[in-house]
């Protein structure tokens, strides 16, 4: 069967659905699009710059690429180069991996003031994302406050409260380090509206708060005696494993240790106070009332200069493309004929990296089991036509490899590598 597949986003989704596809159908011809000049999305810029061990994932990716039907297209933005009606009527499979990475707003009295950001935003500035390189973060002089008790929360406060030495053997920025190295923090807080047994973040990502060489782990309204009730086996193991872990990390002799990071449980932000630049952090008390919960009414205020949102994300649509709230509207995947999405752009930002390959790979199969196999579309060979009328200058998988060496090779002492964040 000789289908031509595009699929949108060159992240951990879409590449796993292309080693499907190429696998499943050796015969067709597969192009994967990407706004960017790199690939490998969430990993380059999301996953935090100290967690090589899970950037590793990429060389997977690359033993995608050698599959002679595989192409990488890079700096091919969908809704400007070409419109999603265009690749509709050029390929067979349109397979949607264009994830969610728009900040979900608090909604909150001052959320427009200087020092407030979203953890995305956040995040792809420290990364070296080229959208947000000049985002320039107001740190300082107080201290700064984490919305929400994800991974993602724990990866920015890890990446703020870590000296240059902890931060050895990773990626982060240059424009980053100098720019954190620059404030003398030393107070953080990390806010949750539900208790210790709800946190969203995972085991591992917990541990690792015991370990920072500076900074110390505070419990505030939560005695960690509640135990958590998921009707998931695995997520229950996990939540019972997060209470040993943040009763060792509440046990924990600070020592030496200047930094605090406050785990402030059963709280929500009501209002940002400022008159300009952030200036505090009004929270609500919250408990649960016959399940559900509430807030007390009973109100504090914390002294902090920055407040970073990570409470959730938005997929950004192109247009045409047909969305129900924040995400692709979809039934169990499928967009409408030929059209197909998987990952955080199918149901929100749910799952981790691993997670969502079982997902893509069972999608792709179904994709593949709905292709009738008769194929008319013009696939790569339109595209490259209509891409080299528009004057559109791709970069392709070995141009990639060039701006990855040079990346390496430009490395700080200490560091893997020295992202290009402009092209």
């Amino acid at each position: 069967m000789t289908a031509k597949i595009a699929i949108i986003g060159s992240g951990p989704s879409g590449f796993y659905a292309a080693d499907t596809f190429a696998k499943k159908l050796p015969e067709c011809q597969i192009d994967i699009i990407e706004r960017l000049h790199t690939p490998f999305g969430l990993v380059r810029a999301g996953v935090a710059p100290d967690h090589q061990g899970t950037k590793n994932v990429t060389r997977q990716f690359e033993r995608t690429m050698n599959n002679e039907n595989v192409r990488f297209l890079g700096n091919v933005e969908i809704g400007k180069d070409i419109s999603y009606g265009e690749l509709k009527e050029l390929y067979d499979i349109v397979f949607l991996a264009i994830g969610a990475s728009v900040d979900r707003k608090m909604g909150i009295k001052g959320e427009e003031l200087k020092g407030v950001y979203g953890s995305s935003a956040f995040v792809n500035w420290y990364n070296g994302h080229p959208d947000y390189v000049e985002l320039s973060p107001k740190l300082g002089p107080q201290g700064v406050a984490i919305i929400g008790n994800g991974n993602v929360a724990i990866d920015i406060v890890r990446v703020l409260a870590k000296s240059s030495e902890e931060m050895e053997g990773s990626d982060l920025c240059q424009h980053a380090e100098e720019a954190i190295g620059a404030q003398d923090l030393s107070a953080y807080y990390m806010i949750g509206r539900r208790g210790a047994a709800q946190a969203a973040f995972t085991p591992s990502e917990a541990n690792e708060l015991g370990h920072l060489a500076q900074c110390h782990p505070v419990i505030l309204n939560d005695d960690l005696s509640a135990e958590p009730q998921e009707d998931d086996p695995k997520a229950q193991k996990n939540k019972e494993k997060n209470m040993e872990i943040l009763r060792a990390l509440a046990d924990q002799e600070r020592g030496n240790k200047t930094k605090t990071l406050n785990m402030q449980f059963w709280a929500k932000p009501v209002e940002i106070l400022g008159e300009t630049s952030v200036e505090g952090l009004r929270l609500e008390r919250t408990a649960l009332v016959e399940g559900r919960l509430q807030g007390t009414g009973e109100t504090f205020d914390i002294e902090v200069s920055t407040v970073i949102s990570a409470i959730g994300y938005e997929t950004a649509p192109f247009e045409g493309l047909p969305m129900a709230g924040t995400i692709v509207k979809n039934n169990e995947g499928v967009v409408e004929d030929g059209v197909y999405v998987s990952g955080w752009a199918k149901h929100g930002p749910q799952g981790t990296i691993p997670t969502n390959r079982k997902e893509s790979m069972e999608m792709a199969k179904r994709a593949i089991e709905q292709f009738d196999g008769e194929s008319n579309k013009q696939g790569s060979a339109g595209l490259d036509a209509l891409l080299n009328e528009r004057n559109v200058t791709t970069v392709d998988f070995d141009n990639w490899k060039k701006i990855e060496a040079s990346e390496e090779a430009a490395a700080r002492p200490g560091r893997v590598r020295e992202k290009q964040v402009s092209f």
